[in-house]
């Protein structure tokens, strides 16, 4: 019989819980850094802050995702989850810094759904190259 840590569904419950914490931080983050409030945003039908919020959820989800199929500790994988974030966030600067011609956040806190397209491709395809590149 294995040990209650070895348990896999206690490491289930570990990595799940750790992660969901994680994903509640990184949010407040990028609710730090973008000029609008996103959940006042949403809750007001801006569908271009839905769309892209929903890509930083699931660029976060994804780079927390092949964490944990990479690490075999909890702690190994937050930590590079949250490595993993630090590479989306630089991504997200880096998209408003090559789009001189507009200000990211103000389009999408004016609904330009082109945007927060946009927005969310690039973090769902950033999450997939962070991910692929974890160790």
């Amino acid at each position: 019989m294995t040990g209650f840590w070895e348990n896999q569904y206690v490491q289930l419950a570990g990595y799940y819980s750790i992660a969901t914490i994680c994903i509640i931080m990184c949010l407040a983050v990028f609710e730090l850094v973008t000029s609008y409030r996103n959940w006042e945003e949403i809750k007001n039908g801006n569908m271009a802050v839905a769309m892209a919020t929903g890509g930083k959820i699931f660029g976060i989800a994804n780079v927390f995702r092949h964490s944990i199929l990479h690490n075999d500790s909890v702690l190994t994988m937050a930590g590079w989850g949250i490595f993993g974030f630090i590479l989306l966030l630089v991504g997200y600067f880096m998209f408003e810094f090559l789009t001189p011609s507009f200000n990211v956040d103000q389009e999408i806190e004016r609904d330009n759904r082109a945007v927060g397209f946009i927005s969310f491709v690039i973090s769902a395809g950033l999450s997939y190259m962070i991910g692929a590149a974890l160790l």
